[in-house]
């Protein structure tokens, strides 16, 4: 990395924004819903995106490697550049011109938070480029403007297993400690499905059983995560949303079925089709012809930001 003094910037109040040299970022995968906490759990999964923004110039050049690479868009509607712009708005600074590169692991449109990935990283990005501390909080208030829901961008945020909801158009959180030894292992189709298909098959209103026998499981949940995994196959059971998902994803819905006849707590992540097993015992199954299998941690900290401006890092971790 170079070295030198940070230029000032005129931020859009006419300010001065001290804005500093390159700027790398990595943020997690995360796995939502788990079952009966749709729309509110979360879980960082150790899989990793990585970002590298350097300050410089009047425009923006993108460079996409690995998921997403010959897809995505290079220029301002990209993403991870629009999430950067919004966080760089929000702190009241304005950097015209950056390189941005992305190395990309998290498949796309599988249900594993890469566009939650693409927002919070951008996000955590403009911290670093401004010198300022991260406000994980203000990233997920942030990431669920963009993403319009904050159970992934929470857990991508803060890292762990999180609980998100929202109060009013503001995105909340808290984060808590996953059980020790507690590890997953997504099972990832070559098939991708969209959120907004997923969501689409989902009925206006369920019978007050289910949803009552939703809300037990996902109190049981909470507990199965942090500190009874002994739980989790009772805790993971779900009657809100994944059956009804299954003209979208019958592949995922039946290796669900599958596992689970053999004892395991097996879950679609997200809106799917990638189906995750909460695991603390290992030795699970090969993944289907067809499919990809990758054994995961649990992430423990969330997205994390180096920054020459800070001159120390990981700025935002945690210890």
């Amino acid at each position: 990395m170079s070295s030198g003094t940070p230029d000032a910037v005129p931020s859009a109040d006419g300010a001065a924004a001290s804005v500093g040299g390159v700027v790398r970022v990595r943020v997690p995968a995360t796995s939502a819903n788990l079952g009966p906490g749709f729309d509110a759990f979360g879980l960082a999964l150790s899989l990793y995106d990585e970002l590298t923004v350097t300050p410089g110039g009047s425009g923006v050049t993108v460079d996409v490697v690995g998921p997403g690479a010959g897809e995505v868009a290079l220029d301002e509607s990209h993403l991870v550049v629009r999430s950067i712009r919004a966080g760089l708005e929000s702190l009241g600074a304005v950097v015209p011109g950056f390189s941005l590169r992305c190395e990309n692991r998290i498949p796309h449109g599988r249900g594993l938070g890469s566009s939650s990935a693409a927002i919070v990283g951008g996000i955590a990005a403009a911290y670093g480029l401004t010198g300022t501390p991260l406000d994980r909080d203000r990233v997920v208030e942030l990431a669920n403007e963009i993403e319009g829901h904050p159970d992934n961008v929470a857990a991508a945020a803060l890292g762990g297993f999180t609980i998100a909801w929202t109060e009013g158009d503001k995105g909340r959180a808290v984060r808590l400690e996953p059980a020790g030894g507690l590890a997953a292992v997504a099972y990832v189709p070559v098939t991708r499905v969209l959120t907004k298909e997923a969501r689409g098959l989902l009925p206006a209103a369920v019978p007050h059983a289910d949803a009552a026998a939703n809300a037990g499981r996902a109190a049981l949940l909470v507990a199965a995560l942090t500190s009874r995994p002994e739980l989790l196959m009772t805790a993971t059971e779900d009657r809100l949303h994944q059956e009804f998902r299954e003209p979208a994803m019958p592949e995922s819905l039946a290796l669900v079925h599958k596992l689970r006849g053999s004892g395991l707590p097996a879950v679609v992540s997200g809106a799917g089709p990638t189906v995750l097993v909460l695991d603390v015992a290992g030795g699970l199954p090969a993944a289907p012809d067809g499919w990809e299998r990758y054994e995961l941690g649990i992430d423990p900290v969330g997205v994390q930001v180096w920054s020459e401006q800070t001159e120390r890092g990981p700025a935002g971790g945690r210890e």
